[in-house]
């Protein structure tokens, strides 16, 4: 029973579940968001200082507890927390920037590579270390990720995105699985099946989920989520223009967008390039695709305990490791779905649960941000490098990426012919 109060998994299904509840009872009313600017005193006006502080000081003071109840110094952490949070406000103005924006070079980018600077220019400073806190900020961001995926939403496009959302992914797993290990001969499985389930499934979202599944090292889920948002950079310019060269039809290019284009906002983004169809349905497919998260995680859980982790000369584990390695946010992922899709949507209806939703939303955003300003701090170019084991891992992107793209393609072509 403690345990459910002393793993970090589990509080980012309790502090998801707050901001839920809060959103939902009207006791978060209003979340801050930094505007869209072309001139640099637009960029933040003062009137959003004070609502800044206050929502800097309400996340620092909910995570602090979480933290104190796990036996971590809350202390340290709430005197380090205002220069993280200080840099997801840098990134989220820098990313806003609006030309900078529309080409994909948001706040999520920038939180990294701030991060990535301090750390390997200047060292981080031993006092930031408590704050850099990257598991409990995604994982809390990826429970408020599963109240965006309302069912009835979905569904919406049937069998058609299903065809393109949930037969290309497992496909293009397994082979970059095999094609890494057998072809690459990588020596970790388990960053084979974290880049893997990166580039197939949904980018970052599911290279965090897989690698606390398969146990994978720090650094290699940092190189699988670097490689991930360069690619995602590129595939979001350049697929639009490629789009309009071969002339697709606008839901055909939307699946093919939605189903290769990693990170939701850049799936939207790049599905705005091309039509208003076409980034609804990329918007779908990619919430169609984010909703297989938690199963991959299980399958992938299932597959080291009972065949990689058996192999000779490794040593044994029990079946109960299955549920030791299973990712326990991923219960909240889910438990969150069920309840708008299943609970709220029929009980308050649709107009209400958007307003709630338009809350969690931004909550995920900041906690996203903060992430990924973690991750760069907490990554140095020299650690990256021996994750990436030479050009192995760029090359099991790529050749994963290039089959995605050739398969999704396909399945948009056969699933949505017509539509």
């Amino acid at each position: 029973m403690l345990s459910l109060f002393k793993k970090e998994d589990w509080w980012a299904n309790w502090l998801g579940g707050l901001f839920l509840a809060g959103a939902g009872f009207g006791l978060i009313r209003y979340i801050p968001k930094l505007p869209k600017w072309s001139a640099l005193p637009d960029a933040l006006s003062l009137d959003l200082i004070l609502p800044l502080v206050l929502w800097g000081l309400g996340l620092a003071a909910v995570t602090a507890v979480a933290l104190k109840i796990m036996g971590e110094d809350a202390g340290k952490y709430l005197k380090a927390f205002p220069a993280v949070f200080g840099l997801a406000v840098l990134a989220f103005i820098i990313g806003n920037q609006k030309t900078l924006n529309q080409y994909g070079f948001n706040d999520v980018i920038w939180a990294l590579v701030l991060g990535l600077l301090i750390s390997n220019l200047w060292r981080r400073p031993a006092w930031l270390v408590p704050a850099i806190r990257t598991e409990l900020f995604i994982k809390t961001g990826l429970v408020l990720l599963g109240a965006e995926i309302l069912f009835n939403r979905v569904l919406t496009l049937g069998t058609h995105g299903l065809g393109v959302a949930w037969t290309v992914p497992p496909l293009v797993m397994i082979l970059m699985y095999l094609y890494g290990t057998r072809v690459l001969k990588i020596d970790s499985k388990a960053l084979v099946a974290t880049v893997a389930t990166c580039t197939s499934v949904c980018g970052v979202s599911a290279a965090i989920a897989t690698g606390a599944a398969v146990k994978a090292k720090k650094e290699e889920i940092s190189a699988a989520i670097s490689v991930s948002l360069i690619v995602t950079v590129i595939m979001m310019v350049g697929m639009p223009v490629l789009i309009r060269w071969i002339g697709l039809p606008d839901a055909i290019a939307g699946a093919w967008i939605g189903g290769t284009v990693d990170a939701t906002g850049a799936v939207v983004m790049a599905g705005s390039m091309v039509s208003p169809t076409a980034m609804e349905v990329a918007a779908i497919v990619k919430m169609l695709q984010n909703a297989l998260i938690g199963v991959v995680a299980f399958c992938w859980a299932l597959f080291f305990v009972t065949r990689v982790e058996q192999e000779p000369g490794v040593e044994r584990v029990g079946f109960r490791e299955i549920w030791v390695r299973l990712p326990k946010f991923i219960l909240g992922f889910v438990g969150a779905s069920l309840l708008v899709s299943f609970a709220l949507v029929p009980t308050l209806g649709e107009a209400r649960v958007d307003q709630i939703l338009s809350i969690t939303t931004a909550a995920r955003n900041w906690l996203f941000t903060l992430a990924f300003v973690s991750i760069g701090l907490d990554s140095r170019f020299v650690d990256l490098r021996k994750a990436f084991k030479g050009q192995a891992t760029v090359n099991l992107h790529l050749v994963g990426q290039a089959m995605n793209i050739v398969l999704t393609l396909l399945a948009a072509l056969i699933c949505f012919r017509g539509l």
